[in-house]
């Protein structure tokens, strides 16, 4: 089972929607069967590398809400992701465009080691204050990662992986997606948001019977022992 998530490293949402489904998949029988793919979106495409301000600069200005709303914002946000075991520190986060951290990323999807990445980026940017715009800690995620230092400074350099950037972006568009997370099964069922885990096992659970529906074995047609009426059931056992 293929499952595609969209997400933006500058997303708050977006990492406690990463702990939930995580839970969800853990808890999945078939979790072996599952394959995670990271896909890119971004929140703030005009973003610069670095931007002048505190991320409640930002938002007061990008939402036009006052200063004690974002604070506000904030004190709920982060008591929901402590409760998934995430420390954000929105004080200390650094504002800048994420493009070339989702450039990271898909050389890192192409090595095996996206997921780890993706983690690494998430957490840089909420729980440790880190410039996911600086290219030099862009390179320390990714060896720290197992990727090799030359490559990563060579594929951010020449841009190697913005086609596939820019790929999943207009994706998401033609899927109607205008919000992240999001998170599709098989291409078939679509979540919206960090939703309770219990969503996501729900959604597990019915993407695998619609691709592993339960096949009915015929009972011998020479069958002396009652075939199929072997059974019991809430009237009683035939006999």
């Amino acid at each position: 089972m293929k499952v595609e998530i969209w997400s933006d490293i500058a997303c708050p949402w977006c990492y406690i929607g990463k702990r939930r489904f995580e839970k969800a998949l853990a808890a999945f029988p078939h979790r072996g069967d599952v394959e995670v793919h990271w896909r890119s979106y971004q929140l703030d495409p005009t973003l610069p590398d670095h931007h002048e301000g505190t991320e409640l600069d930002y938002l007061v200005d990008r939402k036009g809400m006052s200063r004690e709303q974002v604070r506000g914002m904030f004190d709920q946000v982060t008591a929901i992701a402590a409760e998934e075991g995430l420390r954000y520190d929105f004080g200390s986060v650094v504002v800048a465009n994420s493009f070339a951290g989702h450039e990271l990323l898909h050389l890192a999807k192409a090595h095996g080691v996206g997921d780890r990445v993706k983690e690494a980026l998430l957490s840089a940017h909420f729980e440790h204050g880190e410039d996911i715009g600086d290219r030099d800690v862009l390179v320390r995620i990714g060896v720290e990662a197992g990727l090799d230092s030359g490559e990563i400074a060579r594929d951010l350099q020449t841009h190697t992986w913005r086609d596939a950037v820019v790929a999943d972006i207009t994706a998401a568009s033609s899927l109607g997606i205008r919000g992240v997370p999001f998170f599709v099964l098989d291409d078939t069922y679509g979540i919206s948001g960090a939703q309770p885990t219990e969503l996501f096992t729900q959604a597990l659970e019915q993407a695998w019977r619609d691709t592993h529906p339960l096949q009915m074995v015929q009972p011998l047609a020479d069958s002396t022992a009652g075939g199929s009426d072997m059974a019991c059931g809430p009237d009683g056992c035939a006999v």
